[in-house]
């Protein structure tokens, strides 16, 4: 009798996976398109994303109601700043037009990038949102397994 297949960390997969609200709304789905092939553990899919999928067997379909404490995490106030036209214009092409809601990426000391939420602005500063947009909300996590390597 051979061992089931099941997922481990490191492991390639190919799935399907959804992630929706939890009144059912897509934010990210494969099952209407090619699945996805990815590998554990390299940043392709979030951690705690990842260790949903441990130990699930090839051929798994599963739906897991995720917190936002076991999401991505709840809103931090403190991720909602204030940021300089100055700064604003360093981080924009010329001529760069914003409005509320836009979701503007900013140069990162030591390199990286990060990603805001345009909430105010105004000829002297602009007011953003650094939350994750999915920070604070439950979150409905779809999977079905349809291989493992």
């Amino acid at each position: 009798m051979s061992q089931a297949t099941v997922v481990t960390e490191g492991a390639y997969l190919t799935l399907h996976y959804r992630i929706a609200s939890v009144d059912g709304t897509d934010i990210v789905s494969t099952f209407q398109d090619s699945p996805a092939t990815l590998q554990l553990g390299h940043g392709q899919l979030a951690p705690f994303l990842e260790e949903c999928l441990m130990g699930l067997p090839e051929g798994a379909h599963q739906t897991f109601e995720l917190a936002p404490e076991k999401a991505f995490g709840p809103r931090n106030p403190e991720l909602i700043q204030r940021v300089s036209k100055a700064t604003l214009d360093e981080n924009s092409g010329p001529g760069e037009q914003y409005v509320v809601g836009d979701l503007v990426e900013f140069a990162a000391p030591g390199g990286g990038r990060f990603a805001g939420v345009l909430r105010e602005i105004n000829p002297d500063s602009a007011l953003f949102d650094f939350n994750h947009p999915l920070a604070g909300q439950a979150i409905r996590f779809e999977v079905k397994i349809i291989g493992i390597l």
